[in-house]
């Protein structure tokens, strides 16, 4: 059985392009020392920093069909994941919180 706390909270979606691609934010996960970007991941280019409005703002919402690819290739990576249609301010907070806690992790003498 999955502690919820090991879950990892993923939004799917889908770009504009016509291609349709598929990619995954990690609106909880920082990509920088601030946590203003999220991680993001696409079977190309894997793992990067994302905005998350902007990316939500230049998409649509992948459904489960269009994302069943992705969402295995994850699971085989090791991600346990919450599936969710959108983050939430709680989400923005903990990546924030999150950031904050990993930079100054760093900042501490050894």
């Amino acid at each position: 059985m999955t502690s919820m706390s090991n879950l990892t909270i993923v939004v799917f979606r889908k770009d504009r392009s016509g291609l349709g691609e598929c990619f995954a934010l990690f609106p909880e996960l920082p990509a920088d020392t601030a946590g203003n970007s999220c991680t993001a991941y696409q079977t190309i280019g894997q793992h990067c920093a994302a905005d998350y409005q902007g990316c939500v703002a230049n998409s649509d919402p992948a459904n489960p069909q269009e994302y069943a690819d992705l969402h295995r290739e994850l699971e085989r990576r090791g991600y346990d994941l919450d599936i969710r249609k959108r983050a939430t301010a709680a989400m923005r907070e903990r990546r924030r919180w999150l950031a904050i806690q990993r930079s100054t992790r760093r900042e501490q003498p050894v």
